[in-house]
């Protein structure tokens, strides 16, 4: 590799058109969205809906309300697909299950966070009536809160670790194909089997590729100046 000439000189643009490319198959695969039923995007929420199934039990008070399981089911998978911030997911998905908690509930919703079901089913009744807490079930409530939560997370981050996995999974095809039509159009300029090579490194680069241009062009930079 030459330092002065014109591949070196010229690797920073590579490497972002590289990441262009990358870009470009996440884009698409973004757009798999409106596929029925979400498309990829509804990679990952399987790990969700197995927690919220073991915290919402069926309810014969709730069926046909919002709070129905089917009904708080389809209200995250909504959030998941539209991709709101996790944080938020978290949040809502957390609001609505303690909206569910009441002395039919309790004993599921104590075994599935490890705690004490007597008392969580008072702290329901205290919900419902507007009752103060006392210090025990304050504290009983702050715990299951806290495993509330513990849970959830656990659930979302395996979740968008799926995701994030089936994305670019299904981004590298996509991203060679687009490079092998661009070889296609521009044979002068690559090779089939250059732009299969430049598909398949364009979809793990693309998060990083202007950090590393800009690298390469620092690295560039101080060579040449060492070179002059």
């Amino acid at each position: 590799m030459e330092l002065n000439g014109t591949t070196l000189s010229t690797l920073p643009t590579v490497i972002a058109a590289t990441g262009a490319l990358g870009t470009a198959a996440f884009g698409l695969v973004d757009a798999l969205k409106v596929l029925p039923g979400g498309g990829i995007s509804r990679a990952g929420f399987k790990f969700i809906r197995q927690t919220i199934l073991k915290l919402a039990p069926e309810v014969a008070a709730f069926d046909g309300t919002g709070l129905s399981r089917e009904s708080l089911l389809f209200t995250l998978q909504s959030h998941w697909i539209n991709g709101t911030a996790t944080t938020d997911q978290l949040n809502i998905a957390k609001s609505l299950i303690k909206l569910r908690l009441t002395p039919d509930t309790a004993a599921a919703l104590a075994k599935a966070t490890g705690v004490d079901p007597a008392i969580l089913s008072q702290i329901a009744a205290c919900i419902n009536s507007g009752a103060a807490f006392t210090p025990q079930q304050r504290d009983v409530y702050g715990r299951f809160d806290l495993l509330l939560t513990t849970l959830l997370d656990q659930a979302y981050q395996r979740a968008d670790q799926r995701y994030r996995n089936a994305t670019k999974f299904t981004a590298i095809p996509i991203s060679v194909g687009l490079a092998v039509i661009a070889a296609h159009v521009l044979p002068d300029h690559i090779t089939v089997w250059q732009a299969v090579l430049l598909g398949l490194i364009a979809t793990p680069i693309a998060p990083v590729a202007k950090d590393v241009a800009s690298a390469v062009t620092a690295a560039v930079q101080a060579v040449q100046s060492w070179s002059d």
